[in-house]
């Protein structure tokens, strides 16, 4: 059974599909099938992963209005190794058309059960505001993993977040939980991201993951090569942080056994 989880902020330029997408090639890299699911219309997510989003024959967005299944849609990313399902600017007009459908926020649900054996893990890149895309996306998930600076205007943000994840877990998904806390762009040597840090792990405990992404120009520099960067360059310190991030999401989910497999 394929572990879904949402990568989310309502705060935008956090770097979700940075995290999205590498975490992807990292999980596929210590040996887990991920499905990487596009649910923001600028498509980044798609293009970071190599494929060019407005050559798809296919998107999420037949898949939402249900003109095409999944394993119809889906793309495989060459230099990742997980497959993807891409979004283009199309998806911009889902949400319109999803409005006058029924059961509007769980059609990514209904869709994701026909692939449910042939992932281990599937990743969805939510829009960086609480619409109806990110809605179906938190209505298919078992979790929520929220990549976040430490800045004190992103401890609002969380908040907010935590609050949707509470509503959407009490009305709609009861399956879903606040899965992790991951601090990115990070710099040790900025106290004031050292102190947000400590007030993060004092506050949020073991919702905290372990693994930090340091600030690092390689990361940014690899979408431009249609490129996660843990392939751009696999030497990087955010490369090798990426990749530790997955082997501490294998070890929560499936036992630490399993997370050192290359």
């Amino acid at each position: 059974m394929a572990r879904i989880y949402c990568i989310a902020n309502q705060k935008g330029g956090v770097g979700k599909t940075t995290t999205t997408v590498n975490l992807a090639a990292g999980l596929a890299l210590v040996g887990q099938r991920v499905l990487l699911i596009d649910l923001d219309p600028q498509g980044n997510a798609t293009m970071g992963s190599g494929i060019n989003k407005r050559e798809l024959p296919l998107t999420i967005y037949d898949v939402l209005l249900e003109s095409a299944t999944i394993p119809e849609a889906v793309q495989k990313s060459g230099s990742g190794g997980y497959d993807v399902l891409g979004a283009n600017r199309e998806l911009a007009g889902a949400e319109v058309e999803l409005v006058a459908l029924e059961r509007r926020n769980e059609r990514l649900r209904r869709a994701l059960k026909v692939v449910d054996g042939d992932y281990d893990f599937v990743l969805i890149d939510c829009p960086p505001s609480l619409n109806l895309l990110t809605l179906n996306g938190l209505c298919s998930a078992h979790g929520v993993i929220v990549p976040m600076q430490c800045e004190y205007f992103a401890l609002e943000g969380v908040s907010d977040l935590v609050n949707t994840i509470k509503q959407v877990h009490a009305n709609l998904n009861r399956d879903l939980e606040l899965i992790g806390l991951l601090r990115v762009m990070y710099d040790p040597r900025i106290t004031l991201q050292a102190h947000v840090s400590e007030q993060l792990k004092a506050h949020f405990g073991d919702k905290v993951f372990n693994t930090v992404i340091p600030r690092n120009v390689r990361l940014a520099e690899a979408p431009s090569y249609g490129q996660p960067g843990v392939v751009f360059d696999p030497t990087s310190r955010g490369a090798v942080a990426f990749v530790e991030f997955a082997q501490e999401m294998v070890a929560r989910e499936k036992g630490p056994a399993l997370a050192d497999i290359r």
